[in-house]
């Protein structure tokens, strides 16, 4: 049985669309208070999960996870799709953003969705959706994006950022103040700001290791210094964009050395843990043999669905517009165990150097936390 489908009212669809109702004092699906400024604080990687493991390490955060709910992600669980969630208030059906590396048809060739941009991909047109920021900058709501100062034009920001005022700051303390600066400006406003480090350290080392827990506690302490200095209508939102399970290199399946996987498949893009897989003749038919293959061999440690089934189940939201429907893999392969899988044939072994993965439909990577500060409390 495939899992179900993601509610857009529980997900990071919400959050963004009700902060800003809140500076505008209207209702929202967070039922959110009405505030002067809101803050969304999007930590890359945080699960809900293994925040609550090491929570003897973030005694600011952790504590909060038992009086306050967690959210989904979304699927799948890769930055470029949840991030386009997070800032449009729509699910990737709808803004297009359905997984790490996709097919572009119109170019015929494969597009990495975070640093793949050129001119051939427009970020107005490839991501479809408003953003936030631009509905904000209609009802005179000014905003703000703080994040890393060489993601300040690259396509992806202007795909997913668009309407904000981005703001550069080399690290998490540089970012935390930049914004403490901005909650000084007068006015209504809405400020993002992305931490990138957890994310960086999971896949380079896991979030089991010394490292990732030594970055939550620096996290912790910014929060908690951050929080501190809040005004009385300041409120802030943390949240993630997908949680990480650490994969061993006993975990990586070379699904080559299987030839019936790889036949019939023309192109293979998603990630590790969740494959799309471009046939050579697309159609239901095909779709539905090579499912079924992938299915006898891998049925126990993945979900397999071909593309119409995913849309039927509602992997990508209540809604695939037909333009996004190309986009996505024939047939979609998504880890449910602690596995990751390689394509042996690619000579520069690409990803198989990460420890700490995520893309599928577990629920450590797809529960994430919604903690509330100042005036969101």
């Amino acid at each position: 049985m495939l899992p179900a489908a993601f509610s857009t009212r529980s997900s990071l669809a919400a959050v963004l669309p009700s902060s800003l109702a809140a500076v505008r004092a209207g209702g929202n699906d967070l039922g959110l208070p009405g505030v002067d400024h809101a803050v969304v604080v999007v930590v890359d990687g945080l699960g809900a999960s293994s925040l609550r493991a090491r929570g003897g390490h973030a005694r600011t955060l952790a504590p909060l996870l038992g009086r306050t709910t967690t959210i989904d992600a979304g699927f799948p669980t890769t930055t470029a799709s949840a991030l386009a969630t997070l800032a449009t208030g729509t699910l990737p059906g709808e803004h297009g953003l359905v997984g790490y590396k996709v097919r572009d048809a119109a170019n015929d060739r494969l597009v990495n969705q975070l640093n793949g941009w050129d001119d051939r991909l427009d970020p107005a047109t490839w991501q479809r959706s408003r953003t936030v920021f631009e509905r904000a900058a209609d009802e005179g709501v000014r905003s703000w994006a703080i994040g890393l100062p060489k993601h300040s034009e690259s396509g992806f920001t202007h795909a997913i950022l668009r309407g904000a005022e981005f703001v550069g700051a080399r690290t998490m303390a540089e970012r935390f103040a930049a914004a403490a600066r901005i909650l000084d400006e007068p006015g209504p406003g809405i400020t993002y700001l992305y931490i990138a480090e957890l994310d960086q350290l999971a896949h380079a080392q896991g979030w089991e290791s010394p490292e990732w827990t030594a970055a939550l506690e620096t996290l912790d302490a910014l929060v908690a210094s951050f929080a501190d200095r809040l005004g009385p209508r300041q409120g802030v939102l943390l949240t993630a964009d997908h949680g990480v399970i650490d994969v061993p290199p006993s975990g990586h399946v070379l699904f080559d050395t299987a030839p019936e996987l790889v036949e019939g498949v023309a192109e293979i893009g998603g990630e590790p843990r969740c494959l799309h897989l471009y046939l050579e003749e697309p159609g239901a038919e095909s779709a539905l043999r090579v499912a079924g293959r992938w299915r006898e061999v891998e049925g126990d440690r993945a979900w397999v669905a071909t593309r119409d089934e995913a849309v039927e189940a509602g992997w990508f939201g209540p809604h695939v517009h037909p333009d996004v429907l190309p986009r996505i893999g024939d047939v979609l392969v998504a880890a449910r165990k602690r596995v990751a899988y390689y394509d042996s044939r690619d000579p520069s072994r690409t990803g198989r150097n990460m420890i700490g993965q995520h893309g599928s439909l577990t629920a450590e990577e797809t529960r994430v936390p919604l903690l509330r500060f100042g005036a969101f409390a």
